[in-house]
């Protein structure tokens, strides 16, 4: 569904409208639990997502449509993650850009591979440092423009641009990580070589 669509839907709850609600909550709960699901651990995707549409539901009345509503719904998102980490007694360290303490990657479990032999795309985002995984999940699997992401998550445009570089040339090396030395460089070396 489009961001205009959902925009509408949006103001039109806000407004009192039952089924505008129910429809801005089918269009967009799978992007709410994807990005949850990828920030913190899968079996808090859940409760997460419904602490995230009883905040945006309880805002609704006051969303003016500034941003698209998707935007605006997985900023609040961002922040339940965040809300969660603090009640477990874990404070994210700058929570404007959902970097989570180390802790949080304790609690991540590593890729592992599957039946086939192949390690799942969730086990190598997971893996990514917190700014790089919500910025890839944002763009990447969400399907945000990079604007978009940088409103959620309250940084400038290029930050977002350079996290998503980031964590696909991380995902990069990690994919390859089996292969012979002489086919995969690391990323930290490639950037020494180019001055960077």
């Amino acid at each position: 569904m489009r961001d205009d669509d959902i925009t509408a839907y949006a103001l039109a709850a806000g407004r009192g409208d039952a089924d505008a609600t129910t429809a801005f909550v089918r269009a967009t709960q799978a992007d709410v639990w994807r990005y949850v699901a990828y920030l913190a651990d899968r079996e808090y995707a859940d409760d997460l997502t419904q602490e995230t549409f009883l905040r945006a539901l309880r805002g609704l009345r006051t969303f003016r449509g500034d941003v698209p509503a998707r935007v605006w719904l997985l900023s609040i998102a961002r922040r339940a993650v965040v809300d969660h980490f603090r009640k477990q007694g874990r404070t994210p360290t700058v929570a404007a850009s959902l970097d989570l303490d180390v802790s949080v990657a304790d609690r991540i479990a590593p890729a592992t591979p599957d039946p086939a032999g192949e390690v799942t795309l969730q086990a190598l985002v997971a893996q990514l440092d917190p700014d790089k995984r919500a910025a890839f999940v944002l763009t990447q699997i969400n399907g945000l423009s990079y604007e978009e992401a940088a409103q959620a998550c309250g940084v400038p445009i290029g930050t977002i641009r350079s996290r998503v570089a980031r964590a696909r040339e991380d995902l990069l090396v990690a994919m390859r990580a089996d292969a012979p030395a002489t086919e995969v460089e690391p990323a930290k070396t490639r950037r020494l070589r180019r001055g960077r």
